[in-house]
């Protein structure tokens, strides 16, 4: 035995962890959410610095989450054959490598493909970390012990994201934006050192391992066809042949993954879940809940570019954020068990979709409309924590025991790939109105803009971006109230 585990593969001895492996696990979670996702508020001054334009910026912004969306179910399949504190080790390694290239960046013709290649790499290990590092803690720990590591995992989650565009505009203030990933690379480190001597895990399932490549490699295909298409089409043209080539290649690539995935007996998207209803409304909403996250860079930005705040006081505007999805992720739980899913899916949809609706009148004054930010912020915060016990149960607790696997990753999935797309089209639509000053007035004798008028291009773009988001929420809501059943119980 070391460090207090012992060996789990072929040993009847159940393994026990430590908080300095639980903390070590933490670590890699925090890398992501904390650090990485920070470019959310600190995109502006990292676009300004390297002379990036800001349309290949959102792409950058968006393309970790959606890498990870994209390899997350396979590489959770693949840890459990070929060894979860591996996989997590190698996750760790591609955090080094995506943020070290980050911090490097130059700026200049090459910092474009150094960017999207170090943020593609932080992608790449969440998907390594997230559901290697789930599956250690149910190994690892039993009972209470295993709650309390699932809680503390939980926190380092949702809490790094909640904090993640305060922690990011105070580091980019105070000390520039490269020190945010350097720290990263930092704790990556301490998290590689706190994980040694942990022993190997891996399934007892025996029979060799099918690794899906064409089904990894055409998803991959359509889903970086249409992240481009719908982050650049505005740059290159929506009837250009470059745009049209690339809707030809999602839509042909999206047909050919669903035929062969539909048919492969080793297929890693596993289409006959969608049968079940509840499922597919829990999924569904998750993914358009996520896809909110382009709230934050929209409004974010909008006080920025349209008020010259920086990005440590953007980012203290998100605080109640914070403080309330770590408050409230509990009561999400006591409500599942009061309600059944049902209600608080929905109650926490319409206090996410109010405020949004609270981060968004640009029309007013910046000391008024930082009012209505911070209340809204937090009830941002309070609404995912009511939505995301409750709607998880909803996803899992209806499938039998032998689909409960397949389907944790395509829900995961869905809340990678919704943040991915949820951000890229808000930014998309935020920066073609807003690089538009042609575009101004044309809310004119609709809403009245108050004080500086040389701004109103940013503020009517902001406008419009937020609704779309607002419209995510409506759908997302939809789908809940048609899908998951009502009463105190899910049915199994």
């Amino acid at each position: 035995m070391k460090n207090g585990v012992s060996h789990v593969a072929g040993l009847k001895t159940p393994a026990k962890g430590n908080d300095r492996l639980l903390f070590g696990i933490i670590m890699g979670v925090v890398a992501f959410w904390l650090f990485a996702q920070t470019t959310l508020n600190i995109a502006p001054d990292m676009s300004r610095d390297l002379g990036m334009d800001a349309s290949m910026m959102n792409v950058a912004v968006a393309i970790t989450s959606l890498f990870s969306g994209i390899f997350i179910i396979v590489i959770g399949g693949l840890a459990d054959r070929v060894g979860r504190v591996k996989v997590t080790r190698i996750g760790f390694y591609l955090s080094i490598a995506g943020s070290l290239l980050v911090a490097i960046t130059p700026p200049g013709q090459f910092a474009t493909p150094i960017m999207l290649l170090g943020r593609a790499l932080q992608g790449l290990s969440a998907a390594c970390i997230m559901p290697a590092s789930l599956a250690l803690l149910k190994v690892f720990w039993e009972g209470p012990q295993r709650q309390r590591a699932i809680s503390m995992w939980s926190i380092g989650s949702w809490g790094g994201s909640g904090l993640c565009s305060l922690v990011g505009g105070l580091m980019a203030q105070n000390f520039g934006w490269r020190s945010i990933f350097w720290v990263a690379v930092a704790v990556s480190v301490l998290g590689l050192w706190m994980m040694r001597g942990t022993p190997e895990s891996k399934s007892e399932s025996s029979g060799a391992y099918k690794f899906d490549l064409p089904g990894v490699l055409t998803f991959m295909v359509a889903m970086v066809s249409l992240q481009v298409l719908v982050t650049q089409g505005n740059k290159l043209g929506w009837t250009s042949p470059t745009s049209l080539g690339l809707l030809a290649a999602t839509a042909a690539f999206g047909w050919f993954f669903f035929r062969m995935e539909s048919r492969a007996p080793n297929a890693f998207f596993d289409f006959s879940l969608f049968e079940n209803s509840t499922f597919t409304g829990a999924t569904i909403s998750n993914f358009l809940i996520n896809g909110t996250a382009g709230t934050l860079i929209v409004s974010l930005q909008l006080v920025q570019l349209g008020g010259n705040m920086n990005a440590q006081q953007a980012g203290f505007l998100t605080l109640g954020y914070a403080i309330a999805i770590i408050a409230f992720i509990r009561v999400g739980e006591k409500l599942l068990q009061c309600f059944g899913p049902r209600k608080p899916m929905v109650w926490g949809c319409l206090i996410t979709g109010l405020a949004i609706l609270l981060v968004s009148p640009a029309n007013l004054l910046l000391s008024q409309y930082k009012v209505f930010a911070i209340v809204g912020y937090t009830l941002f915060g309070v609404g995912l924590a009511f939505y995301a016990t409750p709607s998880t149960d909803a996803a899992l607790s209806n499938l039998p025991a032998t689909q409960t696997g397949a389907g944790s990753g395509i829900y995961k999935m869905a809340s990678s790939l919704g943040a991915a797309f949820g951000v890229a089209i808000s930014a998309a639509i935020f920066t073609a109105l807003s690089g538009d000053s042609g575009s101004a007035n044309w809310l004119d004798g609709v809403i009245t803009f108050v004080g500086r008028q040389d701004n109103l291009a940013v503020r009517e773009a902001a406008l419009v971006a937020l609704s779309f988001n607002v419209l995510m929420v409506v759908v997302a809501v939809v789908s809940i109230m048609l899908t998951v059943p009502k009463g105190t119980r899910t049915q199994t």
